[in-house]
């Protein structure tokens, strides 16, 4: 079962958006003095439900990735269009309830009506939410949750574990195809490295040109290897459709990948465009990492400091020790280690013996 299927059945993701809709609709009630609480309530939980359960990925997932992937305009008309199928037949199931389990309206037709200005409450509400996950899309879900609640207005120590993500080739097919060509290329790279990112409850922290930079928790990052498994998860999603880049692009995407971890100094910057930065010899040495596994010729390269934090390795994982290397700006050389995955991972029958 992967985290995202665990997430999704953590009784707090299911619970919290009935009770957030039930909340909208009882404020509804006392701005327009509905008078019955209950049926305010009820129609909230019932209409919210589904938006918000649509917006955390449960509803629709494929939908709503698609969208997501459109020019703002048309994803807010698409985005609009769907909250209002869902809030009509959000508020026909209500009615519908109401009628049959208390009785409410002569008839469930009467109780499935919706006021005009109700309808409107619900899209305004519903227009609020899609521009808030739009701007959280556009900065990143960790950002901005951090800028709301301005966890680093002033900069703290934190320790954290870093993935810098560099796109093989990428400039060669920038010669072939042009630069414009390229950037689509890699638009599509990084949007398929979304879901395991986010499986794996990292953050895509920032683009460097062909690279992007992932960071975790500790504990995230090290809770069944999760960073390693986010970059190997990344490399079957792209074998899977394989045809389909192949198709487009005339090539399968490929990458290297270094990881390591540590403490870094994490702070909000900017004014006019704040922005979340790691300062640190961490950041530095995640980045010659990389370097490194471009020298050596290995595809995901992990320092021994991370190995060491997430401990014994999942069955299907295998770390080939590399020794020592003298990295730029080290006084002492680090060690390091090349992650593959098992063909045929040991069971753990055979692994006990």
């Amino acid at each position: 079962m992967n985290q995202s299927t665990m997430r999704s059945r953590r009784p707090s993701s299911w619970i919290a958006a009935p009770v957030l809709g039930a909340l909208a609709g009882l404020l509804y009630a006392a701005i327009v003095d509905a008078g019955i609480l209950a049926d305010s309530a009820i129609r909230g939980a019932f209409i919210g439900s589904p938006i918000l359960y649509y917006e955390r990925g449960l509803l629709f997932p494929r939908w709503r990735d698609r969208i997501r992937r459109a020019a703002a305009p048309l994803f807010a008309a698409a985005t609009i269009a769907t909250y209002t199928v869902m809030i009509v037949l959000g508020n026909a199931a209500a009615g519908t309830v109401l009628h049959h389990l208390f009785g409410y309206m002569p008839s469930a037709r009467a109780a499935m009506r919706m006021s005009e200005t109700g309808f409107l409450y619900s899209l305004g509400v519903s227009a609020i939410i899609a521009f808030v996950f739009r701007v959280r899309d556009l900065i990143g879900p960790r950002v901005f949750t951090n800028l709301l609640l301005g966890r680093y207005h002033r900069p703290i120590s934190e320790e954290r574990i870093f993935l810098f993500l560099d796109v093989s080739g990428s400039t060669r097919f920038a010669e072939q195809h042009g630069d414009l060509a390229a950037q689509q290329y890699l638009g599509q790279i990084f949007s398929a490295l979304a879901m395991p990112v986010h499986r794996s409850c990292g953050s895509i922290d920032d683009y460097i040109g062909d690279m992007a930079l992932v960071s975790w928790t500790i504990a995230q990052g090290t809770r069944d290897a999760a960073c390693l498994r986010c970059v190997f998860d990344f490399a079957a999603t792209l074998a899977e459709s394989a045809a389909i880049w192949q198709a487009r692009f005339g090539q399968v995407p490929g990458f290297r990948a270094a990881l390591h971890c540590g403490s870094v100094v994490t702070a909000e910057i900017g004014l006019e465009r704040h922005k979340i930065a790691y300062f640190g010899d961490t950041v530095n040495t995640t980045s010659r990492l990389e370097a490194l596994a471009k020298t050596l010729g290995v595809p995901v390269l992990v320092s021994a400091d991370l190995l060491d934090r997430i401990g014994d390795l999942p069955d299907d994982l295998v770390a080939d020790d590399l020794g020592r290397h003298a990295i730029r700006g080290r006084n002492e050389p680090l060690m390091v280690a090349a992650i593959r995955q098992c063909a045929d991972p040991p069971s753990r029958e055979r692994s006990a013996l």
